[in-house]
């Protein structure tokens, strides 16, 4: 495939189920991709899948991470947390000098090891801005890769105020070149919001299952609303620790906030009159899942400045798109 915008040549370091993904997406799109993962297992089975893969689709997996840097562009650091640091300190060693970003499901803290690994004499980055594509998956691994993954996504993407526009905006354009949406946001916010929405979904769902661990009766006969309600549980648990624990700051504020809720339902149950109590503290969650996910309502034509595009993201819009000129985005805010 030829790349409707410019090809770039790109890295993707770490071949999970979102690193690989990426790989598989940005390859479908016609850009030069290159991949690396520390298993040797991950790295053969993404050799054997890229040789099955067309032609015009194929990528190259290379042996270490200067290998697979060596031509990039754009490096993307898919790493879980822990081993983020790892992957920087191997860029600065290598020479490497473009652009990074991350797929990593908190932000503040890998800003913050981004300006403490590379503010050193030998790193010479072009820039870095962090990212986050909302569409994980309770499989792992590559073969579960999908490049598919992200059409129709919300993918966070971090615009502080010392990002680079021209940076921000090449990303944008890629990202919504893949099919997903690109919502601008700070890391700060990003790790707020994600905290209540994907953070601690997993902890409620990883609680819920254990609280029926030793009830084979229970286990027998649930159905929709466990599969359900427990879907994230079956997350590696080295993934959910380390998503969970590297945001606390923000996911304990956001668990605190669940608990309470809890406990009003708690109290409507101890009450002389369950039911109508019941129904009532239920109406507010049956309003707010039937009306999500956000429907589109005004589509505008918006300058391509970092404080609109703040403003959009904080109203829970996003682009679609990027103008050529780079000038101006697509986008969208919600009903």
């Amino acid at each position: 495939m030829i790349c409707e915008a410019p090809c770039v040549n790109i890295a993707v370091i770490g071949l999970g189920l979102i690193g690989g993904s990426v790989l598989r997406a940005l390859a479908t799109a016609g850009h030069t991709v290159y991949g690396y993962d520390v298993d040797p297992a991950t790295r053969a089975a993404a050799r054997t899948a890229a040789a099955q893969a067309p032609a015009a689709a194929r990528w190259q997996v290379a042996g270490s991470v200067p290998d697979a840097v060596a031509r990039a562009e754009l490096v993307v650091v898919a790493v879980p947390l822990p081993a983020v640091d790892e992957v920087l300190y191997q860029l600065v060693s290598a020479g490497y000098t473009g652009l990074v970003t991350d797929v990593t499901s908190v932000k503040e803290p890998v800003r913050k090891l981004v300006e403490q690994r590379l503010s050193g004499p030998h790193a010479r980055l072009a820039g870095f801005i962090g990212g986050h594509p909302m569409a994980g998956r309770e499989t792992s691994g590559f073969t579960a890769a999908d490049p598919d993954l992200f059409t129709g996504c919300a993918w966070a993407l971090c615009l502080e105020p010392d990002t680079s526009l021209a940076d921000w905006l090449l990303l944008a354009d890629l990202i919504t070149r893949l099919g997903a949406r690109v919502v601008p946001t700070t890391a700060a916010e990003h790790d707020r919001a994600v905290a209540a929405i994907s953070h601690v979904p997993h902890l409620l769902a990883a609680a819920l299952a254990a609280s029926v661990a030793d009830d084979r009766l229970a286990l027998t006969l649930a159905a929709g609303s466990f599969r359900d309600g427990t879907r994230v549980a079956a997350t590696p648990p080295a993934l959910t620790a380390a998503m969970c624990g590297g945001n606390a700051a923000a996911v304990k504020p956001a668990l605190a906030k669940v608990t309470d809720v809890l406990a009003d339902a708690a109290a409507a149950l101890d009450s002389a009159h369950p039911i109508p109590q019941l129904r009532e503290w239920l109406t507010t969650g049956a309003q707010v899942r039937g009306d999500w996910p956000p429907r589109a309502h005004d589509r505008a034509t918006l300058p391509a400045r970092a404080d609109v595009l703040l403003r959009l993201g904080r109203v829970g819009g996003w682009v679609t798109a990027v103008a050529p000129d780079r000038r101006t985005v697509s986008a969208v805010r919600p009903a």
